[in-house]
Parts: structure tokens; sequence; C-alpha cells
């Protein structure tokens, strides 16, 4: 304890990091970042930045990299990435900058940040061009968690020789994360095929009765093959739950 008072008075640390350390949490005004999700969890913290202004997102980012040294934000605005770029210009922070615009996820490296290296493969398997955007959340999120990530695109069961082109892929993989909308059929085909897990995602995508990823949801819950599901569109949660399981992978091999 002294030494981090001391540490906190010489200026080496800020007040900021001090409190992560101690509470587990920075307090900025836009709410509390969980600087210690990482570390009890295995999963990053993320800003949603869904409902939240452009100064919101700035002030939990800034406290995200003075605390872990990285920064996660899904949903983001154009608005709210301009926001950022200016304020780490403004505060001189030399940061590694990636905007997955497609996916709408904002990831900021510090200079000192050392990524983890996890020693196992995600692949990440859309139906169909549709499904890029939440699937992209799942790649980057498995991807900051240290897992080798390679996406499988545009094999949707309506031309199921596209999915069969690619099967050898799929069986070399750790974990699969399968993105699909409409009926959702494509991870319940992929897990009756691979010796993996499969974590399905539905997407919104689809029009009329089960619209809007509906029916998908449904149809990955119903499946007679073995999977897990999340939410429509959970992205995140998919990368996370693909992350866990390449993280328990590593540590037994």
């Amino acid at each position: 304890m002294r030494e981090l008072l001391d540490a906190v008075a010489s200026g080496e640390v800020s007040p900021a990091e001090a409190e992560a350390r101690l509470a587990g949490y920075a307090t900025t005004d836009a709410g509390r970042f969980d600087a210690a999700r990482e570390q009890r969890r295995g999963v990053p913290e993320a800003v949603y930045a869904e409902g939240k202004t452009a100064e919101e997102v700035v002030d939990m980012l800034l406290a995200a990299l003075e605390t872990t040294g990285r920064g996660i934000a899904t949903r983001v605005s154009d608005e709210q990435v301009a926001a950022v770029r200016e304020a780490l210009d403004d505060a001189g922070l030399d940061a590694d900058v990636r905007w997955h615009e497609r996916s709408d996820v904002l990831v900021i490296h510090g200079p000192e940040y050392e990524p983890p290296d996890v020693d196992a493969t995600v692949r990440v398997v859309t139906g169909g061009t549709v499904d890029r955007g939440p699937a992209g959340e799942a790649r980057a999120i498995a991807v900051e968690m240290g897992a080798t990530v390679e996406m499988v695109e545009d094999v949707g069961v309506a031309g199921i020789v596209r999915l069969l082109d690619r099967l050898d892929e799929l069986r070399e993989a750790d974990v699969l994360v399968v993105a699909a909308g409409r009926e959702g059929a494509l991870p319940t085909v992929v897990a009756g095929l691979v010796d993996t897990p499969v974590i399905g995602l539905p997407t919104a995508s689809g029009y009329g009765h089960g619209g809007d990823g509906e029916a998908a949801l449904a149809g990955m819950l119903q499946s007679c093959t073995v999977l897990s599901t999340v939410n429509v569109d959970a992205g995140f949660v998919a990368g996370a739950q693909a992350g866990l399981i390449a993280r328990a992978i590593d540590d037994n091999t």
C-alpha cells in the first residue's frame, strides 16, 4: 500500500491506475471502468458505445488505456471514433488505433501494451455477406484474447457445396463461431460435421415472420446437433466464449 501511495505521489502511477489496483475499477464522469475484468474473468472489458455520447466514450476509453494499456469499444459510431482520435491526439498519446468499421468495433493499444498469445485457432464462419458485422465483432474479441482467428465466409446452406469445399479447414480449428441469419441452419449443419466446439451466432437478417434474427435464434436453440448459442447479433459474447475455450485448450496442451 505504502509503495503504491509513494508511486502516486511521485507521479509514477496515476490516481486512476491506483484506484484500479485497489478497487478493481476506475471512476470517470461517464461511469466506472472494470479494469480487473480480464484478470478476474479472462475476458477483456469493453465499452458499449451505443447510447453513450462521444465524450462519455472518450472518458471510458482513456480510463481503459490508463489502467490496462488497452481500450475496446463496441457498437461505435463514426462520430465517436472521430472524438476518440481527436482526444488521443490532444493528449499526445502514441496509441495504435484499429477501427473495424464493418463490425463497429474500436480497439486501441497503448505503446507498452503486450497482447496475450494463445496457442489455439478460432475460425469464424459466415453464411453470407450480411453476417459480417456480428461475425467481425466476434473475430475482434477473440483476437484480443490472444487466439489465432481466421475467417471462412459465405458458406451458407442454400449452396451447401460452398460449405463442403471448406470442411477440412473447419475441422482443423480448435473452436468455431458460426454466424447465420434467416432460419439459422448453418451452425446446426456445421456442428454435425465437425468434432470441435461450435458457437452459433444468430444474426438479424431475414424478413417477415421470424425476421430480425428470431427464427435463426429459435433454430439454433432447437438444434438436433450439439452446439452453444448466443443472443441475436451478440458477436462480443460469441468471440469471448471462443476465446475462453481457446485459452482452456492452450492451458491443457
